[in-house]
């Protein structure tokens, strides 16, 4: 299964607005304990941390575990650091950046 990430941001701002940013992460979240229908245990597959990127800087990370549920979402807040638009294509944004291990 592919990881894509729905990312709500202002469409514009201002130097110095706080904005808030709200990430929706489609992903299954599998703990490695459950079972299938024919009783294989379904392999674990998480996303283990979730890091945001705003001009080059760390604006926010989250550290993520089993216990989060399926379809993650996240909302933060950051500065702005200049005047700008939303540059999304409508799913993804790539300074936004999500690493998942499987153990």
């Amino acid at each position: 299964m592919n990881t894509s990430t729905r990312i709500v941001i202002p469409k514009t701002v201002t130097r110095g607005e706080v904005i808030e940013i709200k990430t929706l992460i489609k992903h299954p979240m599998e703990t490695g304990y459950r079972r299938d229908h024919r009783g294989q245990v379904i392999p674990r597959h998480i996303v283990k941390r979730f890091v945001a990127i705003y001009n080059g800087t760390e604006v926010f990370s989250a550290d993520l575990t089993q216990g989060v549920a399926a379809n993650p979402y996240l909302a933060f807040s950051t500065v702005a650091e200049g005047a700008a638009r939303s540059v999304s294509n409508g799913s993804t944004i790539s300074a936004i950046r999500i690493r998942k291990r499987s153990k």
